[in-house]
């Protein structure tokens, strides 16, 4: 046993992680690493045994796995019994994971899993912040959040916890952040103190009241449903769980800024100078924070320029994104990911789109698909400052412009392609950049 390493000043965004689930009091962590989030599962292996956690009386069971499948399959093992869950993933990790995330959604398992997400690993490695591990699993049923700092990161885990087992809800919530972005690089961390966090966090139970395990009440799990009985009503609950989550995660935000003074837009979407916005850059992660820094610069120069970063992705924060897309007629969306074949080539864009054709007072809205960032690749000051650039030639030119970096609609940020760089070979398919 050590004395406890976490201190007030500069930490690991998943060292952030490890210490905030730790602080929610889990029973069960499930650990296989993998790449950005190994550390998340080490540094927990550490911790289970550490004085300052023994000494409160925690148990929490500590269990080595031999794949992400498996590490699925436990958690939803030790959930069925009423545990409090909790593990990390990323990458190909999620990928693996994947039939025991549609198992944990199907059961209404109130799991939390982190993801230090990465580029997806198919004809070319790579390990760095991409968000298309986790835009995989957007239609799983899972909730998503987008984190942006290393204070959300483990405020978000602990909140979590009160979002996944409010009786409404019962989903598992996926929170994600940019690999190396954050998991490895050091911000200061503010922790919640032992027993503030315990009157923060939603009580334990000694069991679910939907499901359980137990030898006296014997219960069928998994069982095949014929098309003619309840299979459809089934999915739709999930469904509805997920849109009575959006209340549920505003009065956790509520709540926590009440208690601890720090708090994220109202839990689903965040603004930065959007109310008297002329054009509007919506994205996600710490490049959407980023983008807050771009839109000081416009504003002194007189652009009144605004950003919105959406934190939950699912369930989709409709009427709180539209109630700023309504104030203004040009909208830039910057996804980190790519959801290929898509209309746009991006998941937030193109749901973005569709939310917009709902309403009569949108749907004129010019929406304008941005993508970069993509395995880790940098998104600049200045290519933020040049994506507002295209907003505000579209809005009082009525036209966007064709460069840099227009494809199929779609403008693709920071490309090593162009003019003067065309890979060799590859000049037909790139001559219209």
């Amino acid at each position: 046993m050590t004395e406890p390493r976490f201190f007030e000043g500069p930490q690991k965004g998943n060292l952030a992680a490890a210490y905030a689930a730790m602080d929610a009091d889990i029973d069960v962590v499930t650990a296989y690493p993998i790449t950005p989030q190994t550390t998340v599962v080490e540094e927990l292996s550490i911790l289970v045994g550490e004085k300052e956690f023994l000494d409160r009386g925690q148990k929490t069971h500590y269990l080595r796995m031999e794949s992400e499948h498996s590490v699925g399959a436990s958690l939803v093992g030790a959930s069925y019994a009423g545990a409090r869950t909790y593990s990390a993933t990323a990458g190909q990790g999620l990928l693996y994971m994947s039939e025991m995330v549609h198992w944990m959604v199907g059961a209404r398992l109130p799991i939390v899993v982190s993801i230090a997400s990465r580029g997806l690993t198919g004809g070319a490695w790579n390990i760095w912040a991409d968000y298309g591990d986790i835009i995989s699993q957007r239609d799983s049923g899972i909730m998503i959040q987008f984190l942006a700092t290393h204070q959300e990161i483990y405020d978000s885990i602990l909140m979590g916890f009160n979002v996944t087992e409010h009786r409404d809800v019962m989903l598992p919530l996926f929170p994600a952040y940019g690999g190396f972005v954050l998991s490895h690089t050091a911000m200061p961390v503010k922790r919640v103190p032992w027993e503030e966090a315990q009157k923060f966090v939603i009580p334990k139970k000694d069991e679910w009241d939907h499901i359980w395990i137990d030898s006296e009440r014997p219960m069928m799990a998994g069982a095949l449903i014929m098309p003619q009985n309840f299979y459809a009503e089934f999915r739709i609950k999930a469904h509805e769980a997920q849109l009575k989550a959006l209340p549920v995660i505003k009065d956790t935000m509520a709540e926590f800024e009440k208690r601890f003074g720090r708090s994220y837009g109202n839990g689903l979407v965040e603004p930065y100078m959007a109310d008297d916005a002329d054009v509007l850059l919506i994205g996600y992660g710490s490049i959407a924070k980023q983008a807050e820094d771009a839109v000081d610069t416009l504003r002194k120069q007189g652009y009144r320029a605004g950003a919105l970063r959406v934190r939950t992705y699912r369930p989709f924060p409709t009427e709180d994104i539209l109630q700023y897309i309504k104030k203004t007629k040009v909208v830039g969306v910057m996804d980190r990911g790519i959801a290929f074949g898509s209309p746009t080539a991006g998941a937030l864009s193109t749901d973005i789109m569709a939310v917009c054709q709902r309403y009569e007072s949108t749907r004129d809205t010019q929406i304008v698909p941005f993508i970069g960032g993509l395995g880790g690749r940098d998104i600049t000051y200045d290519e933020q400052i040049e994506q507002f650039k295209i907003l505000f030639e579209l809005k009082e030119k009525g036209e966007a412009p064709k460069k840099p970096y227009k494809m199929w609609g779609t403008y693709w940020t920071g490309l090593i392609t162009g003019p003067d760089k065309v890979p060799q070979g590859d000049e037909e398919y790139f001559g219209d950049i």
